[in-house]
């Protein structure tokens, strides 16, 4: 049984999963993971998914959190785990914790990456870790009468010695440790670690595997659905509102550091449940992702097409020319008309199009090859591309926009066409006219 299913299901998954792969061949991500996460027994699947990233071409800094690692020290020290201002106080005997864990887990992440179990995701796979001391410190001194002692910030991320180790294939691992000039150990914070190194190797993106599912679109309505993307300019707002975020189960706690990842150059920053497995894959290799994206704009446009577009939309109408609802286009056609095109576009791949062609003698035009793929069909998509060809032909002057189709009448219909005769057509778009395929001419009138 199974036999039958996978090349239905496998097959158009995969080929769904290509422009991804593609974009992202040879751009460098920096994830941040969470001490939580390892103390949900999710690191294995995790350093599978990153396996299967950095086979694909991706370059990878991985930076791992210890809070509670660090805490469970401390108690079973008979210490009391101490913060302000969202920050670790860390005294003598909480470095030594620290330094301990962090030890502790960088031995479990590097035996991760070096399983090679069969029939596992790891079988085959070569993948180098490397770590050192990349990061400079300074301390975070005393704030509002708080002297945090050993708690420290990056001072500087030294991009060219990273950049060089992901150059060659390795992932590079960092610890929350940095080191003043004087020797001195500072215990940073994961967050503050990986998004100073977005930001020193101009990273294309930022990902947080987190505790929080993501930014709801209320934030008010603990049943709201997750927002996939937010502007930088929205998520300030959401800061300015929410003001201090001491707490990791905050969303602000993460947002602020994507927003600040942003603004500095990051072109994405993301924040992702690790609470679902294969959060990660799911996030950078679909449409939608499972988390929030935070990008200095929106991503996705909708633009009229260049010569640039011609490729992307002949793999976007391919499936729809091959299954008959839409009518063969030669490939020299679309090149030569790829300025009549619209286009939908989201993080470099183009998910909608539709082009018009003018008979202005008629004061009419035909909307043809209005398509938007299976995957992120029925989320409006093609009322935007039908708004804006509406738009386009009104902006010429017409008084009229046409279709013709033989499997989405009802589409046209509910949305202000009217069928009329196939005589009505223009002199010249009758003389094309394929009286085989019979196809059914609806027009919408402006007027």
């Amino acid at each position: 049984m199974t036999g039958l299913v996978f090349p239905h299901t496998f097959v158009p998954w995969f080929r769904s999963v290509a422009p991804y792969i593609h974009a992202y061949r040879g751009e460098t991500f920096v994830v941040g993971m969470p001490g939580e996460l390892v103390a949900a027994g999710k690191l294995n699947g995790f350093v599978q998914d990153l396996a299967i990233m950095h086979a694909m071409g991706i370059k990878l800094v991985l930076v791992h959190g210890f809070r509670p690692q660090v805490n469970e020290q401390l108690l079973a020290k008979g210490q009391t785990p101490r913060y302000s201002h969202g920050r670790r106080i860390t005294d003598a005997v909480a470095l030594d914790c620290a330094q301990e864990a962090a030890g502790q887990l960088r031995f479990e992440i590097e035996a991760a990456f070096s399983q090679g179990l069969p029939n596992t995701p790891m079988a085959n796979a070569t993948v180098r870790v490397v770590s050192g001391n990349f990061l400079t410190a300074r301390p975070v001194g005393i704030v509002d009468g708080v002297d945090f002692q050993h708690s420290g910030l990056v001072r500087k991320v030294d991009g060219a010695a990273i950049q060089r180790a992901i150059d060659i294939g390795a992932i590079v691992l960092l610890s929350p440790f940095g080191f003043s000039p004087t020797g001195e150990a500072f215990n940073l914070s994961m967050e503050d670690v990986a998004t100073s190194t977005a930001i020193a190797l101009q990273a294309d993106k930022l990902l947080f595997v987190c505790e929080v599912p993501g930014v709801p679109e209320n934030p008010d309505d603990p049943d709201s659905p997750i927002d996939t993307e937010l502007a930088v300019a929205d998520a300030d707002r959401m800061l300015a509102k929410a003001g201090p975020a001491p707490q990791p189960t905050e969303v602000a706690f993460y947002l602020r550091h994507c927003a600040e990842a942003c603004r500095a150059g990051v072109e994405r920053s993301h924040i992702i449940p690790f609470a679902v497995d294969g959060a990660l894959l799911q996030e950078v290799y679909t449409h939608d992702g499972i988390g929030t994206m935070v990008v200095d704009e929106k991503l996705e446009s909708l633009r009229e097409a260049t010569s640039d577009d011609v490729a992307g939309i002949i793999q976007l109408i391919e499936p729809f020319e091959r299954d008959g609802t839409l009518v063969k286009r030669s490939r020299t056609e679309i090149e030569r008309d790829a300025e009549l095109y619209t286009v939908i576009e989201h993080d470099g791949v183009i998910f909608g199009c539709a082009a018009l062609y003018p008979y202005v003698d008629a004061r009419t035009a035909e909307m043809a090859a209005l398509t938007v793929s299976a995957e992120v069909q029925g989320q409006g998509d093609g009322d935007r591309l039908l708004k804006r060809i509406e738009q386009r032909a009104k902006a010429m002057g017409l008084d009229s926009i046409f279709v013709l189709t033989t499997r989405t009448m009802h589409w046209f219909i509910k949305r202000g066409f009217q069928q009329v005769d196939p005589e009505w057509l223009p002199e010249e778009r009758k003389r094309k006219y394929n009286w085989d395929r019979r196809s059914l001419v609806l027009v919408k009138r402006f007027n």
